[in-house]
């Protein structure tokens, strides 16, 4: 019997259509969701680099000076100059009655710090030095940026600061002249590197203003404007901006403070103390000794430098090029010249090997980054502890002669510290007797000298007779014998000898120092009686 044909397949499966209503809005995807695309480097915006470094730089540099704040002052070089500030306030002029064979920068920055916060405190200018820090490893940061990255701008800059204070805690926690030397000579290099010769002019004027060695950074200076600036007509104009930038600044100081006193004090007065003659093994063990410190305390720097000199990378003579090292030679002669070695001496040196250093890190790449992060970090933790718990046998021997200085003179009268801590006068509070606020600049112990060519006739010119007549005309209630031994005892100075045998007595002796008072009736009949001290 034959049966119906059966219906297509596809007709079994239809199903009448749902209405329109019966359908939902929007089906649910459930895919997961793709991954969003990358935006190509090359589109991405850089974040700028000073917001976040600069705070950095900051912050180090006040963290890694911390330490200064903790004493009232860290060596002589900050009494000096608290002093010298007191005394132009009261009406000294500088180069006559107020005396020291540095530029005046400093004296004046002391002063206006003075005049702004009160005498009492050093702390302004301690914290202009971290400012002054912290600009000038912000300089050296966008030199190293200008040649190779934002990299080694964290290097030159953080490697800077943390090597700043790798010397004995005396020297690199001191509020004093290297210090606010080192912005102006990274601003000259940096803007020679511009090419902006007028103000490289001024940088270098600013840094021979604060110290006579900083216009050792002129060298570099014009290695950078012979290089850069074709020769003739263009280069002789380059010359003439630098060279006004120079001059001029310095000829305005020299005829506001009077020309002759100024080039006596800060050039041609200071021939017995820049020789080393009779002193050398003196000298050269000082030399030594500071030379291994600051190695140790740039560490971070010199490790670096040292690897890609040996390893000799490809490029190294574009990174590490030699206006650099020309820079490193310049501060290197600068430090030596004198023959002193003092350990501040060696902060000339920190620009040129932040920039080096940098390059290094530069050429070795990523590993030696983070090797030289942590040998600085470690050297500026050790030097950081050594200024934590460094002693103060000195501050307080200072303290100790101040004390008995105000015993025996009243607020009103005058005394004079025959020694090398002017600091006492100003811990003192009272005015000193004479300009020399050392002996050193009578008998040209100043430079450390180890007893040969120390004595009257190695003073600065025409100091003994000023000074006989400073004694003579109105002298001081009180006098410190504070040699202890040294070779400029006044035993071996025939003017102070007898001036102390005439007219006064001895009080007491207070930690090695003898302190002399005023005989009555040598303080009634008043200036006029040493006029045989010669």
């Amino acid at each position: 019997m034959p049966t119906a044909p059966e219906p297509p397949r596809s007709t079994l499966s239809a199903r009448p259509p749902a209405p329109r209503s019966a359908l939902p809005a929007r089906l649910p995807d459930l895919r997961p969701p793709a991954p969003r695309a990358e935006r190509p480097a090359a589109a991405r915006r850089p974040r700028p680099l000073w917001p976040r470094l600069l705070p950095v730089l900051v912050l180090l540099a006040a963290l890694t000076r911390l330490p200064s704040f903790l004493r009232p002052l860290w060596n002589p070089d900050e009494g000096f100059l608290a002093t010298q500030a007191r005394m132009l306030a009261d009406g000294g002029v500088l180069y006559d009655t107020v005396v020291d064979r540095k530029p005046p920068l400093v004296p004046w920055l002391y002063q206006g710090a003075f005049a702004l916060f009160g005498d009492a405190s050093l702390w302004p200018v301690k914290a202009a030095a971290v400012a002054a820090v912290a600009a000038t490893a912000a300089l050296l940061a966008s030199l190293a940026r200008r040649r190779w990255g934002e990299r080694a701008a964290w290097a030159a800059g953080v490697l800077f600061v943390l090597a700043s204070v790798g010397l004995n805690p005396e020297d690199a926690q001191a509020a004093n002249f290297e210090v606010f030397m080192l912005p102006f000579t990274a601003a000259a290099f940096w803007c020679a590197d511009r090419r902006r010769w007028t103000a490289a002019g001024l940088a270098v004027a600013g840094a021979f203003l604060v110290k006579q060695t900083g216009g050792a950074v002129l060298l570099p200076v014009l290695f950078l404007l012979w290089r850069s600036v074709p020769s003739g007509d263009p280069r002789r104009a380059a010359l003439l901006r630098l060279g006004a930038g120079c001059v001029l600044p310095v000829a305005a100081v020299a005829a506001a403070c009077g020309w002759s006193r100024f080039l006596f004090w800060t050039v041609t007065g200071s021939g017995t103390y820049a020789s080393f003659t009779g002193s050398e093994l003196h000298v050269l063990g000082r030399g030594l000794g500071n030379t291994a410190i600051a190695a140790a305390g740039f560490a971070g720097l010199l490790v670096p430098l040292a690897a890609a000199l040996r390893r000799r990378p490809p490029g190294r003579r574009q990174v590490l090029t030699a206006d650099l090292w020309t820079w490193l030679a310049a501060s290197a002669v600068a430090v030596v010249s004198g023959f002193h070695f003092f350990g501040h001496y060696y902060l000339q040196l920190l620009p040129p090997l932040a920039l080096l250093g940098a390059g290094a890190l530069h050429l070795l790449g990523g590993r030696w980054a983070l090797r030289s992060a942590l040998c600085a970090a470690l050297s500026c933790a050790l030097f950081l502890g050594w200024s934590t718990v460094a002693g103060s046998g000195e501050l307080d021997h200072a303290r100790k002669v101040a004390d008995a200085a105000r015993r025996h003179a009243g607020p009103q009268e005058k005394v004079l510290l025959w020694g090398m801590h002017p600091e006492g006068y100003w811990l003192a509070d009272r005015t000193p007797a004479s300009r020399y606020l050392t002996a050193g600049l009578l008998t040209n112990f100043s430079g450390g000298r180890d007893g040969h060519r120390v004595g009257q006739r190695y003073g600065v010119e025409g100091g003994w007779r000023t000074f006989h007549a400073e004694l003579s005309e109105d002298p001081p209630k009180v006098i410190v014998d504070d040699s202890r031994g040294k070779p400029y005892a006044p035993s071996r100075m025939p003017t102070l000898r007898y001036l102390l045998a005439a007219h006064y007595e001895r009080v007491e002796r207070v930690d090695g120092a003898v302190v002399y008072v005023l005989r009555p009736e040598r303080e009634e009949r008043g200036g006029g009686g040493a006029a045989g001290a010669r």
